[in-house]
């Protein structure tokens, strides 16, 4: 029962934060503490549509990929840190961020590996593994294994799926 009602509560923060557009741009603040960490955020179709803009939702939602050279944050640079644009869960920070080249922001690392889950992914004829936001779903993008050292791993990441919040000094 408590978990719903936590689950509630944060859902009209979230809601209250989005309409009075005092969310720096994220979707909400990430959970936290041990409960909120095996949470999983359910949402009607129709509340995701209200929720993310077009193009989040079709890439979240439906698994779409965008257009490489053309996501907001493929070639940013800024330190700082990147949230799931569906939930707000911290996902990535800038220290792992590298130019891979291939045209979508590219991170070596997630900050905690219980913040997404990886799944075997056949479309297309490929053999891919997608990275998913484990709290609300979401698909984020693909991990490959052509990436840097010390992890090898290449997280290519659509940035639609992303909110980025710069470093403030105090950090």
């Amino acid at each position: 029962m408590m978990r719903w009602s936590v689950l509630f509560w944060m859902g009209i923060m979230l809601l209250s934060c989005h309409l009075t557009g005092q969310d720096k741009g994220r979707a909400g603040m990430p959970p936290t503490g041990n409960e909120a960490d095996s949470a999983v955020l359910r949402l009607s179709d129709a509340e995701w549509q209200k929720r993310l803009d077009p193009q989040a939702y079709r890439v979240l939602r439906q698994k779409a990929t965008e257009r490489p050279f053309t996501g907001k944050y493929w070639d940013m640079k800024e330190p700082g840190k990147y949230y799931c644009a569906g939930c707000g869960r911290l996902l990535f920070v800038s220290d792992d961020k590298f130019t891979s080249g291939c045209g979508w922001p590219s991170f070596s690392r997630v900050v905690d590996s219980g913040r997404v889950r990886l799944v075997p992914d056949h479309s297309y004829g490929m053999n891919r593994t997608e990275v998913v936001c484990a709290y609300c779903g979401g698909h984020l993008g693909h991990v490959f294994d052509d990436g840097p050292p010390p992890t090898g791993l290449r997280y290519c990441i659509n940035s639609a799926a992303l909110v980025f919040e710069p470093e403030t000094e105090k950090e």
